[in-house]
């Protein structure tokens, strides 16, 4: 038993706003990027050098395109992303950003003007590459930068705080631009963009571009707030006059990016949302009978104009199936979708060859996996009634002869197994059959005797005696 001392002073538990701070303290030490501040001119200086494109880097761009544009062309994701790693395309979008962020106009017309040239050079060489290229065919790599999504604009932007916080960093963690550049993969949208001017496809060009627009804005959005975040000095000018229009200039260049491409991506987010929707609905109520989903395709529109387009083959679809299927609309966010069903007609819109090989290959595949296994089990059942049948096969002239040694009086006598159904199971019980007609009436414990006898004799727990 432990005493303590009365002379001690009592300790008092910490308060608990001691232990917030502490935490508080704690947090802000790990956190706080207050060191890094110091190499601010260093880092402005670098991103500075990183944005004019001549001589060196200017061949590295162009080679990059060409690799990426390769690799995009023979579906190579390994070559992508050395194309990525090699593209000196992030200097100008960060430019931007930290022009804008310490107010520097002399900066901001620099990155524009390179960038617009690193843009103008990568068009060119993947629209010459894909011109000259014998590869036509728009493989699953290219596709996939086509078509814009919600979660491209958050990488881009977390990508771009990384970009920032590691370059601002006294110790330049080297691991990270390489990291950034492929995860907001500037690169493959511009080369798709060029392969949609080589081909005609203005679909292509206008997505891959609007995609390479999305991140370049959100790198140069993650670099401004950063940079105000560390608070970076703002460039200073001769007199108060020049400061402020220089300040008007550059937030109207702000204004005039920001405002379409705030609206931009709010209309991807609801297509994004929409096309989640679309495919949830799809899922779990476009399950058919006698009939397959071979594809389906969401077009969403800003009004009420969007469409859910599925193609069946098959039966075809009766028309109270399909008001059913609008009914069940509503309730996953598709009251105002119109829905088409086409129906082995489809000369008027373009459907996927290989979704529809694909999605039949998986139906037969599955219906003679099924099959073979419902085959299987019909051989076994059979396969066990034969092994019952042989290891239990019984010679009636024999046990005629045995019986007539019993009873001398047996005229007729057969017996095989049976199946015996009940009328409450559903499964049918294995049973000896045994008829019999003698030439005078038997006693009970006649027949006992001749039961017990039959049972020995055939090894059956289950005897059905028919005496006649």
């Amino acid at each position: 038993m432990i005493v303590k001392d009365p002379n001690l002073p009592r300790t008092k538990p910490p308060k608990r706003s001691a232990v917030l701070v502490r935490i508080g303290g704690f947090l802000q030490d790990r956190f706080s990027l207050e060191e890094d501040r110091e190499d601010e001119a260093g880092v402005i200086q670098s991103i500075s050098r990183g944005i004019e494109f001549r001589g060196i880097s200017l061949w590295t761009l162009i080679f990059a395109i060409f690799i990426a544009s390769i690799g995009l062309n023979v579906n190579s994701t390994a070559v992508i992303i050395g194309a990525m790693l090699i593209s000196p395309l992030m200097g100008p979008i960060m430019g931007i950003g930290l022009g804008v962020g310490i107010n520097d106009l002399t900066m901001i017309g620099r990155a524009l003007k390179n960038l617009g040239l690193a843009v103008f050079i990568s068009l060119l060489t993947s629209t010459a590459y894909f011109l000259i290229s014998p590869l036509h065919i728009a493989q699953s790599e290219l596709l996939s930068r086509t078509s814009p999504s919600v979660w491209d604009a958050f990488i881009a932007f977390f990508g771009g705080l990384a970009g920032i916080v590691a370059g601002s960093s006294r110790d330049k963690v080297t691991n990270v631009i390489p990291g950034v550049a492929i995860a907001t993969a500037l690169m493959p949208p511009l080369c798709t963009a060029g392969y949609g001017l080589s081909t005609g496809n203005l679909y292509y060009f206008a997505g891959a571009f609007y995609l390479f627009l999305i991140n370049s804005v959100c790198i140069s959005l993650a670099t401004l707030l950063m940079v105000r975040f560390l608070g970076y000095h703002q460039k200073e000018y001769p007199t108060p006059e020049i400061e402020r229009r220089v300040r008007s200039t550059i937030w109207m260049a702000v204004l005039v990016v920001v405002v379409p491409s705030s609206y931009l991506g709010s209309q991807l987010v609801r297509k994004t949302i929409f096309e989640q929707k679309a495919k949830q609905f799809v899922t779990n109520e476009c399950n058919f009978q006698y009939r397959q989903l071979i594809n389906y395709t969401a077009y969403f529109n800003r009004g009420d104009g969007s469409v859910l387009e599925l193609s069946l083959v098959g039966e075809p679809l009766p028309k109270d199936s399909i008001n059913l299927l609008r009914s069940k609309m509503p309730p996953y966010g598709l009251e105002n979708t119109q829905l088409v069903v086409r129906q082995g007609n489809f000369k008027d819109a373009p459907i996927d060859v290989d979704a529809i090989k694909t999605t039949v290959t998986d139906q037969v595949i599955k219906y003679s996996q099924a099959s073979i296994a419902r085959k299987d089990h019909e051989i076994d059942s059979l396969r066990r009634y034969i092994d019952l049948t042989q290891t239990s096969r019984l010679s009636v002239a024999d046990l005629r002869n045995e019986l007539k040694t019993l009873m001398p009086d047996v005229q007729t006598f057969t017996a095989s197994r049976s199946l015996v159904m009940n009328g409450n199971k559903e499964t049918p019980d294995t049973v000896m059959l045994v008829y019999a007609k003698f030439s005078r009436k038997h006693t009970r414990a006649e027949r006992l005797r001749i039961e017990k006898w039959l049972q020995s004799r055939t090894k059956s727990k289950k005897i059905k005696l028919l005496i006649e």
